[in-house]
């Protein structure tokens, strides 16, 4: 179990994957700890903007993504009330001539597909694995690995670690959350596919209901994902004295709410169990310490409601594997890992901080029937403020 490398990444999601494949690809030793084995399913919208299409090419995973992944969503909707509205999505221009439009793919799908890749590029990828502690030391990082397969433990020494362990669940690690009070507003998400709806194909629409919201998209094999937060209060609500899981408990009160979803799924058949977590945890985090470097959820998050998670994450592993790469190229002192600390989260929070934003925004909106009935008049007169809302929330705006 004793190893050393350049970069010990923890967490093998879009996040980790897509950092230590940059790396590895630029020819560090990386070393990729995944506590669980994959593939597993995961609570994830599933969607992936065409902003991030020419990252997966460089990745070298573009081509496997457009074959498996669902059809082009060139239509962003809205399923609240009675009401069912459709506007088109802005297109990205990313150059190269190919299709851009985003598309969405199963997470248990995307992650293995990203980590065989990792594999491939002659990173070392160990699961299940977790990362205890790291602590640092003259060199760089020393950090005590917990092997779930064997029962060993060992410590790893790396001279830089990225967290890409998100943010939902609290743990041991600095770049991990502490354990907090609940509190009647914390958001849990819920997920589960479904076959053989009625869900235009093309449309990604936007569910508005009292206490949450989701959204529902066409992924592969022939699935619609539908995925949704819902405040704890409301969760605790609509579970009163019902036998349903809750999953189920959500759904009803969903279709209740929004009667797009109800003609979506009429006739459908659920694939698989529902999943659940949380309580999740929007925002931005803070400034990275000397050498250790959040990634994706862990270094910050949109609420679910702008279906950027995946994009955001990916996109910014991006961004810390070049100023990575550029402090390596120019000699690799610690002494300057600080200054790329600071240079990393100011590009991140350049890209992302605007998200964020907005994202805060259309939630708070979303979450409230009554808000949201009375701009209801205008969205119908105006349906391309749904167009605006997706340009607003980076849906055309691509991070180098």
């Amino acid at each position: 179990m004793t190893a050393a490398c350049d970069a010990l990444v923890i967490g093998g999601g879009p996040a980790g994957a897509t950092t230590a494949l940059l790396l590895a690809q630029a020819g560090w030793s990386v070393i990729v700890l995944e506590r669980k084995r994959f593939p597993r399913r995961k609570v994830c919208g599933e969607y992936l903007s065409g902003t991030s299409l020419p990252l997966l090419d460089r990745l070298g995973v573009g081509d496997a993504f457009r074959e498996r992944a669902g059809p082009d969503v060139t239509h962003v909707g809205l399923f609240t009330g009675d009401a069912t509205l459709r506007a088109p999505l802005p297109r990205p221009h990313v150059g190269g001539g190919r299709p851009a439009w985003g598309r969405a793919l199963s997470r248990d799908r995307l992650d293995t597909l990203l980590l065989e890749r990792v594999v491939a590029a002659g990173a070392d990828v160990r699961q299940p694995c977790a990362a205890s502690s790291f602590e640092e030391g003259d060199d760089g990082f020393v950090v005590r690995v917990e092997d779930g397969a064997h029962g060993k433990v060992a410590e790893f020494r790396a001279r830089v670690v990225v967290a890409a362990h998100g943010s939902w669940e609290p743990g041991t690690l600095p770049t991990q959350p502490p354990r907090r009070v609940p509190r009647a507003s914390d958001l849990f998400g819920f997920k589960a596919h479904f076959r053989a709806t009625r869900l235009a194909e093309g449309l990604m629409p936007l569910l508005a209901f009292e206490g949450g919201y989701g959204g529902l998209v066409h992924v592969d094999d022939g699935l619609v994902s539908l995925s949704c937060c819902i405040r704890r209060d409301k969760l605790d609500e609509v579970r009163a004295g019902g036998t349903a899981e809750a999953g189920e408990a959500v759904l009803a009160h969903i279709e209740s709410s929004c009667r797009g979803v109800r003609e979506a799924l009429a006739g459908a058949t659920r694939d698989g169990a529902w999943l659940a977590a949380g309580p999740i945890r929007p925002g931005v985090r803070p400034t990275p310490t000397r050498g250790a470097f959040p990634v994706g959820n862990a270094a910050g998050e949109a609420h679910p409601v702008v279906a950027e998670g995946i994009s955001m994450a990916i996109q910014g592993a991006g961004l810390l594997a070049s100023r990575l790469d550029a402090w390596r190229a120019a000699g690799g002192s610690r002494s300057a890992l600080a200054a790329v600390g600071t240079g990393y989260a100011r590009d991140w929070r350049r890209a992302f901080a605007p998200r964020i934003a907005a994202s805060a925004a259309v939630a708070r909106w979303a979450m409230h029937a009554g808000v949201t009935a009375a701009t209801l008049p205008i969205l119908r007169v105006v349906p391309g403020l749904l167009t605006w809302g997706a340009r607003l929330a980076g849906k055309a705006t691509r991070v180098s």
